[in-house]
């Protein structure tokens, strides 16, 4: 831990007056300190300045400076200092980050507070069986909901991802009052426009609505069903690459439109780089079907966010509520903060998530340090590193390490970027949670063939749904939205892509894992404190976690015990009128007693200072 130290805490606005300070053991015998701070996004400016002796702290010598952070700097800070001894030795401390940002960027708070649910369209309910004659992409559709989704290469080894199901809008729609049940605020949509694969990950027409999923006037019914409701809706933007079958690149001529790959004189020529026209062209990470554009292009630009009538304006009229930004790494800064003001131009309380698999604060994608919280950028972005941190407490049945990385995201990530992160157990990109959980008892078979129809033995399904518990209390009670992938409530199995995207299991009944979650849900939704309030940790010792979250007198109390056997975890001093809100965890003698592999939600008022 470094020995240097600063007040404000956390990432902090530009412009900010901070106290810097550092604290050497007083026997060490230091005379002198001195503070640099570089402004990496100032071409690396240094600023050094003495640290002055300011008393001490215990067995601690106090240096400290107050300095003041120029107003027009947003961007990531170095702080390091060197202590003089009395002798003439120098020794360096820290290099620690600072995130520096826009203060005056305003972000919308409703999207942290309540619970997300995220939606793979073409697997979560069919209203009929849909006919695909005349769609693009040669799709075929399973008669049978309880089908597996296809896996196996065609004959040009490639998965062609062109089996669907027939989920719909309408489908979606229908469901809402099972979502309400679950206490969900936010619909977080993978892509719904159309596009060959049943992914939609590779868009043929931005302006449509996939026709196997309904029409455009379906979705606005969607929308204002879900407002009357008090939920909202977020759309997946894949603004990266389109589909290979699609109306702008039309490698296949399904589209009567002149595409870029049949003439150099299309429109959307320009929007690609071919190195070789027309077979041989920019894709994402190679994948054929997905041409990259240049995100550079004007008349690109001016087609996605560019005028009034841009895909992302347009869509939000149509009643969406705000964008999740696919593989955001990949999308240039400026093209983001262009969008971003776009979509805050149409619709001020629209939110802008971006998907980041590592901490968003010092992310560096092809070589540039990315401004993706730096203020007018994103308004918040996909934890991965929660949920890194978390399955890596319950698999060691230790979480201290889970505290120290959450602590050191939050002391990078701004305020709004903290209560509007997308927190999550799982994602269609990520193996089902029940069966990663379940990974960590039962040997997971090496070969697709096997995996394809692996289920978890009874015992292991018991333990993942013991630890599922338990991370699923500790993802509703953090800060930020927890997010929900479909089907996981009713512990829906599954490994990678394509088997953690089957269909919805609505023959299954709602058993205690569902109850579960839908008692977190009623919570997260009507605590103040879990929807807007403080957190601190308590505990975060071997098998034990207890941490809170506070808001304007309530505090709400989060406990897990992750070994075999009854643990008692100590409360704070001052806690009194404790009251059991969900789990099995008894009050005794200033502690929480839990019970093995559970945990347990309180609510608690703390007594007031003097």
């Amino acid at each position: 831990m470094s020995l240097l130290s600063h007040i404000p805490a956390g990432a902090v606005p530009s412009g900010s007056f901070m106290t810097f300070t550092l604290r050497p053991l007083r026997a060490e015998g230091f005379s002198a300190a001195q503070l640099t701070l570089a402004f990496e996004q100032a071409e690396n400016r240094l600023v050094t300045l003495p640290l002055p002796w300011a008393g001490l702290d215990g067995d601690r010598d106090c240096f400290s400076a107050e300095v003041q952070l120029p107003e027009d700097y947003c961007g990531l800070v170095w702080c390091s200092a060197v202590l003089t001894g009395l002798d003439g030795r120098k020794r360096r401390e820290g290099r620690i980050q600072l995130t520096v940002y826009d203060g005056g960027a305003v972000s919308p708070s409703w999207f942290g507070e309540g619970v997300t649910y995220q939606i793979f369209p073409d697997r979560f309910f069919r209203t009929a069986v849909p006919d695909p004659t005349g769609m693009v992409g040669g799709r075929t559709v399973h008669q049978s909901w309880d089908d597996a989704p296809d896996w196996r290469p065609d004959e040009r080894g490639e998965v062609r991802n062109r089996d669907f199901f027939g989920g719909s809008l309408r489908g979606v729609m229908e469901k809402l009052p099972y979502l309400e049940a679950l206490g969900v605020e936010t619909l977080y949509l993978c892509p719904i426009f159309e596009g060959a694969e049943n992914h939609r990950y590779g868009t043929g027409d931005y302006e449509k609505v996939d026709p196997m999923l309904g029409t455009n006037e379906d979705f606005s019914a969607l929308c204002a069903a879900a407002h009357r409701r008090g939920m909202r809706v977020l759309l997946d933007g894949v603004f990266n690459h389109t589909g290979y079958v699609s109306r702008y690149f039309n490698g296949d001529g399904s589209y009567p439109d002149l595409g870029a790959a049949q003439s150099k004189d299309s429109p959307y020529f320009d929007w690609f780089r071919f190195t070789h026209w027309p077979d041989k062209y920019e894709s994402w990470w190679g994948v054929y079907s997905l041409p990259a554009v240049d995100e550079s292009c004007p008349s690109y630009r001016h087609y996605i966010f560019g005028g009034e009538n841009s895909i992302v304006r347009r869509w939000l009229r149509a009643g969406a509520d705000g964008w999740r930004l696919d593989v955001a790494d990949e999308l240039p800064d400026d093209f983001i903060a262009a969008l971003r003001t776009a979509v805050r131009t149409e619709k001020a309380d629209a939110i802008l998530i971006g998907e980041v698999w590592e901490d968003g604060s010092n992310k560096v994608a092809y070589g540039v340090r990315r401004a993706h919280l730096w203020g007018n950028c994103f308004d918040g972005l996909m934890n991965y590193p929660f949920r890194t941190a978390l399955l890596a407490a319950l698999s060691a049945g230790d979480w201290s390490l889970f505290r120290q990385e959450m602590e050191t995201l939050l002391e990078h990530y701004p305020p709004f970027a903290v209560h509007n992160a997308m927190n999550f157990l799982g994602t269609h990109d990520t193996w089902r949670i029940l069966t990663q959980l379940g990974a960590l008892s039962a040997d997971i078979p090496e070969d697709k063939e096997s995996r394809s129809a692996f289920r978890l033995p009874q015992e292991a399904a018991r333990n993942a749904e013991a630890l599922l518990k338990i991370a699923a209390a500790v993802l509703y009670a953090f800060p930020g939205s927890p997010m929900l992938y479909y089907g996981d409530e009713l512990g829906l199995q599954g490994c990678e892509d394509p088997f953690n995207r089957a269909p919805f299991p609505w023959d299954v009944p709602r058993g205690a894992l569902w109850d579960w979650f839908a008692a977190l849900g009623a919570l997260r939704k009507t605590c103040p404190s879990l929807r807007r309030g403080t957190l601190a940790f308590h505990a975060a010792h071997g098998p034990l976690l207890l941490f809170s979250r506070s808001l304007e007198g309530q505090t709400i109390f989060c406990a897990a015990n992750l070994s075999e056997g009854a643990q008692a975890v100590p409360l704070p001093d001052g806690v009194n009128d404790l009251r059991p809100l969900l789990g099995d965890g008894l009050l005794t003698d200033g502690s929480i007693l839990l019970p093995a592999r559970s945990a347990s939600l309180f609510l608690c008022e703390m007594e007031e200072d003097g």
